[in-house]
C-alpha cells in the first residue's frame, strides 16, 4: 500500500523531529516531575509552524486543512515518550483550534487566530463538571444575559491545558431547555474577574499534561466572546468530535509502535539464562503478535485520515479509531512491558511511563463504551 504521506509531509515531519528533539525531550523528566509543560514551547512551535496549521496565511497560519500533518505532530510526540506534554499540542492543533477556525466571526479572528497559531494563546476546551463525566446533556454551568455580557458560573474539571491556557471554550448553559437544548460556546480569557483555576490534578500518568479544575463565579463574559449562534453548542461540538477522536485513536497507534521499537531494541541487548531475551520462543511470539496488530492497524487508520481530510470520515468509522487505537495502545504497552521484567515498572525506561499514560486514552474523548454505543448505532 502506497503512503499517504509526500515530500512534503516527510520534510515537515523531519523538522519536527528535530524540534521535539531539542526542545522537549531534555526537558521531559522535568516537566512530568512539575506536572506541567513549560508554556513557551507552544511559542517555539508556533514560531516553526508546527501549530495552527488549520488557521489561514493571513493570520499567521500554516493554511492547510491537511490533517496529515497534524498526524505527523502526534506520532513523533508518541515515538518521543511525550504522552503527557504532547497532549497539550494536539488538543491545542486537533480539538481546540478547529472550533476557532470555523466559528469565529472577522471580529474574533483578528483577536485570536493570529496568538492561537503563534502558540502565544494556549487554547482548552472546558465540557466536563464534576457531575456529568461524558452526559453533555447533564451540564449544569449556567450563563444569563444581561445586556452585552453573559454571567457565567459553574465549575469545570479534568480540563486539559486548564493551568497553561489564555483562551478557554466553556460550554455553558444559555437558556433554561434541558438536554442538549440551550447550551452556548464562550470563550473565557485569562485574568477575567471571578474565574479561578482550581488543583492542577494529580493523575496516575501523563504527569507533564496540565490537567485542571476551574471554577466560574459571575464572570462576566462578553456577548462578543460567544463563538457561534446561542444555543448551538452541541451541534457545534459534534462538527469537530470525528477529527478530535481519530487524533487520540492515532496517538494510540503511534504510542504501541514505540513501545514495540523500545522493547525489540531491549530484548536484543539484555540477556537471562545466558542468552538474550530475543532468542526466546515467548519473546518472538508476542512480538510477532504485536507486529501483525500494528501493521493491520495502520491502513485503517490512514484511510481514516483521507476521509477526514476529504471530509467522509462518519462518527461511526471515527469512534472505531478512538476505540481500536487506544484500546490496541493499552494492550501492545502492556504485553511489551511483561518483557522488561522488573525493569518495566521503573522510570528508567519510557515504557513505563507509556503505560501510566495510556490508561486514560480509553476514557478521555468519549469511553470505549461510548464509542461502542455509537457504532453499535450503525451496525443495528
Amino acid at each position: 500500500m502506497a503512503s499517504i504521506y509526500d515530500e512534503s509531509h516527510e520534510m515537515f515531519r523531519d523538522s519536527f523531529r528535530s524540534f521535539v528533539a531539542s526542545d522537549m525531550s531534555p526537558h521531559g523528566a522535568q516537566w512530568e516531575a512539575d506536572g506541567i509543560m513549560d508554556r513557551n514551547v507552544f511559542v517555539e512551535a508556533g514560531k516553526h509552524g508546527f501549530i495552527g496549521t488549520a488557521v489561514a496565511e493571513k493570520f499567521g497560519g500554516g493554511g492547510t486543512n491537511d490533517f496529515r500533518f497534524n498526524a505527523i505532530v502526534g506520532e513523533e510526540l508518541a515515538f518521543a515518550g511525550m504522552g503527557g506534554a504532547g497532549l497539550g499540542i494536539t488538543l491545542h492543533n486537533d480539538i481546540t483550534t478547529p472550533y476557532f477556525v470555523e466559528y469565529c466571526d472577522e471580529d474574533q479572528a483578528t483577536r485570536w487566530l493570529p496568538g492561537i497559531a503563534s502558540g502565544e494563546l494556549v487554547t482548552a476546551i472546558a465540557m466536563t463538571e464534576p457531575g456529568t463525566g461524558s452526559d453533555l446533556a447533564a451540564i449544569a454551568t449556567t450563563a444569563v444575559r444581561d445586556g452585552d455580557e453573559y454571567i457565567l458560573n459553574g465549575a469545570k474539571t479534568f480540563i486539559t491545558n486548564g493551568i497553561n491556557s489564555d483562551l478557554i471554550i466553556v460550554v455553558a448553559r444559555t437558556a433554561p431547555e434541558g438536554g442538549h437544548k440551550g447550551m452556548s460556546l464562550l470563550v473565557v480569557e485569562r485574568g477575567m474577574e471571578g474565574f479561578e483555576r482550581g488543583r492542577n490534578l494529580e493523575k496516575i500518568g501523563q504527569h507533564s499534561q496540565d490537567t485542571a479544575e476551574l471554577f466560574f463565579s459571575d464572570v462576566r463574559v462578553p456577548v462578543a466572546n460567544r463563538l457561534g449562534d446561542e444555543g448551538r453548542a452541541f451541534e457545534y461540538l459534534t462538527f469537530n468530535l470525528a477529527q478530535e477522536r481519530l487524533s487520540i485513536g492515532l496517538f494510540g497507534l503511534a504510542a504501541a509502535r514505540a513501545a514495540m521499537g523500545w522493547t525489540v531494541d531491549y530484548v536484543k541487548e539484555r540477556e537471562a539464562f545466558g542468552q538474550p531475551i530475543a532468542a526466546f520462543q515467548n519473546t518472538k511470539f508476542v512480538l510477532a503478535e504485536v507486529s501483525t496488530e500494528i501493521e493491520v492497524t495502520r491502513p485503517f487508520m490512514e484511510q481514516c485520515i483521507t476521509q477526514l481530510n476529504s471530509g467522509e470520515l462518519s462518527p461511526a468509522q471515527a469512534a472505531r479509531a478512538k476505540l481500536w487505537g487506544t484500546e490496541l495502545q493499552n494492550r501492545i504497552i502492556d504485553r511489551c512491558l511483561q518483557l522488561f521484567g522488573g525493569y518495566g515498572y521503573t522510570s528508567e525506561y519510557p515504557i513505563g511511563r507509556a503505560y501510566a499514560d495510556a490508561r486514560i486514552t480509553t476514557i478521555y474523548g468519549g469511553t470505549s463504551e461510548i464509542m461502542k454505543t455509537i457504532i453499535s448505532k450503525e451496525v443495528i
